[in-house]
């Protein structure tokens, strides 16, 4: 499994700076977080220095009215401090709760402008877990990171402020146990980050695996591959259990070691305060004041490692976010061209395409479509033909020549209007978990179920349709698994239909239904292509015969071009495939 770069520093500047972008529009209840957080720093430390008045200015002279008003206070203080950490734990949550919704949705977004090559190298399962996973992640930062650190903080300045106020030099000894308390928080906080770096690794390369083995279940089984699938699971998940033991491990060190250097910490107090009170240097309220602020300082020390951690999870989620929405990987939308309707005009001219660097997959590919005719596409698999059409929707763009629709270079088209009159009717029908009026209008609501109604007819779909509970309202389940093969087909050909395009592409559209749904959507394939630009590719070559001229491709270039009876007489490449194919038939 790909291991991952991750941020190897504790508070990186520029994450939060760009964290801060995203903040911006909550800036009214950032700031009064803010100000919650350092009220709330302020007040805590109070409550030791109102029980050390308490005993020494009223408990020890039997002053019960005046202990009646300190007491009254310490309530109050009490009462105002519970209500603001009720404010600061809710608004911190509800401010990252918010956040995370912003950064997930502009995600999402980014990802739905980026081309197919990128998610020709990018596991699916690891764009799963920087969309949900790591940007969770992030609401941690806000509810139980930044601002509960900006606490801890400031808490511990007052306390010192406080506890050098009452007796600088109880302060001094309580201090004496601080090194030791910093240097194991210190070795437990850069332990617990690595670890932590292992389980994000390990989490995307577990959802990764999951989200890819799910999706080929079938394959899997087909080939009696779940021993050794299973196995495979096994040792990735050992590494995920490995790596959240590992955390395990460490606070399970951490805590009872500085619970020890707090109660080591304890013990000097009482005993140096313990004499001070009796040489009377020292009061015993001061005492009871300093054993309480020892409690108070060392429990923050203790929690900022933890908010540290949380912080640097989050900063680490954060860089793989923002190194996602950095990645500039967009198919260029600069064109302004966006007529209402196309003649269908189409022309590639000298046209090199490759999808790794130079290994092109077409090799000067120059021809054309006319407006209204069709144009077949043959060849062996890996000729070249599904290439064409991710070039001509501009799924990918082209290294060099040009790609002109009605003498206009697709390049200079806006992408959305290119599209638009572009269909596509694709071998491997892909549907959506929803209803079937959702898979053909994709969401598009001025498309009427009349409309739909109307291509089901020409397809010869309409029957099954009426057959199913529900009819357009039938959910197909994930990738339209109550459905059969031929019936997925038929529901893209009604979707190519309801959009009526000027420019239809089919892809082996007939390849995956069987021959008495063939015939029935045959008619109808005739109506799709009969009024606007058609471009198939074919497997069977029967389908083609009356195609207005025929490319043949082989390794990336046009072998051969023409109608299907030119080509027969050539006796060529052609011939000898439709001579193979008669043979199969006979």
């Amino acid at each position: 499994m790909q291991k991952e770069q991750v941020s190897g520093k504790i508070i990186d500047l520029q994450v939060l700076r760009r964290l801060y972008d995203f903040i911006r529009p909550y800036s009214l209840r950032f700031y009064l977080l803010i100000f919650m957080t350092i009220t709330m720093g302020i007040l805590g430390p109070l409550r030791p220095l109102l029980v050390s008045v308490a005993i020494d200015d009223y408990i020890s002279v039997n002053d019960y009215h005046g202990l009646l008003i300190i007491t009254v206070l310490l309530l109050i203080l009490i009462i105002i401090t519970g209500i603001l950490q009720y404010f600061h734990t809710y608004l911190s949550g509800w401010l990252g709760q918010y956040i995370i919704k912003d950064i997930r949705v502009k995600l999402y977004g980014h990802l739905l402008r980026m081309q197919l090559k990128f998610f020709d190298r990018t596991p699916i399962g690891r764009l799963v877990t920087r969309t949900v996973s790591d940007i969770e992640t992030l609401s941690e930062v806000f509810s139980q990171g930044l601002a509960a650190l900006i606490a801890d903080v400031l808490q511990l300045i007052f306390i010192l402020a406080f506890m050098f106020y009452l007796n600088w030099k109880l302060t001094l000894i309580s201090l004496s146990t601080f090194p030791l308390l910093v240097i194991a928080t210190y070795i437990f906080k850069e332990k617990v980050k690595k670890a932590f770096n292992e389980v994000r690794t390990a989490v995307s390369n577990l959802n990764a695996f999951v989200q890819e083995h799910i999706t080929g279940m079938s394959i899997v089984q087909l080939f009696n591959s779940e021993e050794r699938e299973y196995r495979k699971f096994e040792e990735i998940n050992k590494e995920h259990r490995k790596a959240h033991i590992h955390t395990v491990f460490y606070y399970s060190v951490y805590y009872p070691v500085s619970e020890v250097i707090q109660a080591l910490g304890i013990g000097l107090i009482v005993w140096f305060g313990a004499r001070g009170v009796i040489q009377e240097y020292t009061t015993f309220g001061d005492l009871t004041a300093f054993i309480m602020y020892l409690n108070m300082f060392f429990r923050p020390i203790r929690q900022i490692a933890d908010r540290f951690n949380t912080l640097q999870m989050g900063i680490v989620s954060s860089s793989r976010i923002f190194t996602l929405l950095d990645s500039d990987e967009h198919i260029p939308d600069n064109g302004k061209h966006a007529p209402e309707q196309l003649r269908g005009d189409v022309e590639f001219k000298n046209v090199w395409f490759a999808y790794n660097g130079e290994e092109y997959v077409l090799k000067d590919i120059s021809f054309k479509a006319e407006s209204g005719k069709t144009l077949a596409l043959v060849g062996a698999t890996g000729a070249g033909k599904s290439s064409i059409i991710n070039l001509l929707t501009r799924f990918y763009d082209i290294q060099k020549g040009q790609i002109l629709i009605d003498g206009v270079s697709v390049k200079d088209y806006d992408l959305r209007a290119l599209r638009s009159h572009i269909g596509v009717v694709l071998q491997d029908v892909f549907l959506f978990s929803d209803t079937i009026e959702t898979n053909i209008t994709l969401g598009n609501h001025e498309i009427t179920r009349q409309q739909i109604y109307e291509a089901a007819e020409h397809v010869g779909a309409r029957r099954f349709i009426d057959q199913l509970p529900g009819k357009l309202d039938y959910n197909v389940r994930e990738r339209g698994a109550t459905l059969s093969v031929g019936q997925r087909q038929l529901i893209s050909f009604i979707r190519a239909m309801v959009y009526d395009p000027e420019i239809l592409i089919l892809d082996e559209a007939t390849s995956s239904v069987d021959t008495e749904t063939e015939e029935l959507v045959h008619s109808a394939i005739e109506k799709m292509l009969s009024d606007r630009t058609s471009i198939v590719i074919a497997h069977r070559l029967s389908t083609i015969q009356n195609a207005d001229n025929i490319l043949v491709l082989d390794h990336g270039r046009i072998v051969e071009q023409g109608t299907h009876q030119e080509l027969l007489k050539k006796g060529g490449f052609y011939a000898r495939l439709y001579e193979i194919q008669y043979k199969e038939l006979v």
